[in-house]
Order: C-alpha cells, then sequence, then structure tokens
C-alpha cells in the first residue's frame, strides 16, 4: 500500500514498515475513523505499539512510521473538527 501525507511524502509500508510496524497500521487505521478525540488515538497508538503484534512486545516506530502517525493524527484532528 502506498501512503501518500499531506506534505506529499510517499511511503510504500511493503518496503518502508516492517511487519510488526505493518500491524499496528492496521490497527490506527481503523481508529482513525472510529476514535471520539485524538487523545484516545493517542491513547490507542500508545497501545498498539507497547503490545506489538500478537503480544509479542513494544514495536520501534522508526521514521517512516513516525510520519504516517502524524498524519493519521492530522486527518483524525481535521475530522473532529468538521464533524
Amino acid at each position: 500500500m502506498i501512503i501518500t501525507t499531506k506534505d506529499g511524502q510517499q511511503f510504500d509500508t511493503n518496503q518502508d514498515l516492517t511487519a510488526s510496524e505493518r500491524h499496528v497500521l492496521q490497527k490506527l487505521f481503523l481508529w482513525e475513523s472510529m476514535a471520539s478525540s485524538l487523545q484516545e488515538f493517542r491513547e490507542k497508538k500508545n497501545a498498539a505499539l507497547s503490545k506489538g503484534w500478537n503480544n509479542s512486545g513494544p514495536v520501534e516506530q522508526r521514521e517512516a512510521l513516525k510520519k504516517i502517525i502524524l498524519h493519521l493524527e492530522a486527518k483524525v484532528a481535521l475530522r473532529l473538527k468538521t464533524s
């Protein structure tokens, strides 16, 4: 999957993220549309990063994942602002 951020950066999830990072991202895609606040989204992000894949332990946030998460946070904030 190719993700393009608001500032035009493109990330290929198959190449730029580890399997564990992709797993976290899948959870965050769900929470992007369900979170009732930015704080809730961040809590879900922290929980997903802490638990890891099948409770395998913490997932390190490399630079690509950090930028994608910031992009998702901006989308959550915009959704909440316009709703």
